[in-house]
């Protein structure tokens, strides 16, 4: 049965950090392409950053570039994101997503409709 199970999210101050994780189940994870996206309330839910199978690329939104950073353990099953520099306006549920089948290509990383797995979401709060 395939699971995707994030954790890692919860309240914090403007400017502090935060570290997400999403551990997989149920599929072979060594070769999807991972990433994370974000819904804040009232809004559509947007891509967030990603990272290809081998950990060869990774691709970010710019309203996260040099602040987030997405990375994977395959032996874990375990991908990650990284964020530092939270503004209140990074408040969301963040959901993990899974693309199973082996890519050599980034071009679509960002479209929700690449990933065919997601998580139930974790939520973060940034408080100013």
């Amino acid at each position: 049965q395939v699971q995707l199970v994030e954790s890692g999210g919860g309240l914090v101050q403007a400017g502090g950090s935060l570290k997400l994780s999403c551990a997989a189940f149920g599929f072979t994870f060594n070769s999807a392409t991972m990433g994370w996206f974000r819904q804040a309330p009232g809004k559509e839910r947007e891509f967030v950053a990603a990272i290809m199978w081998n950990g060869g690329g990774t691709y970010y939104s710019d309203s996260v570039k040099g602040r987030f950073t997405i990375s994977r353990d395959n032996a874990k099953n375990t991908v990650y994101l990284q964020m530092n520099s939270l503004k209140p306006e990074d408040t969301a549920v963040y959901y993990c997503a899974a693309d199973p089948v082996r890519r050599f290509t980034t071009v679509t990383m960002n479209r929700p409709e690449r990933y065919t797995y997601w998580g139930q979401g974790t939520q973060v709060t940034v408080s100013s």
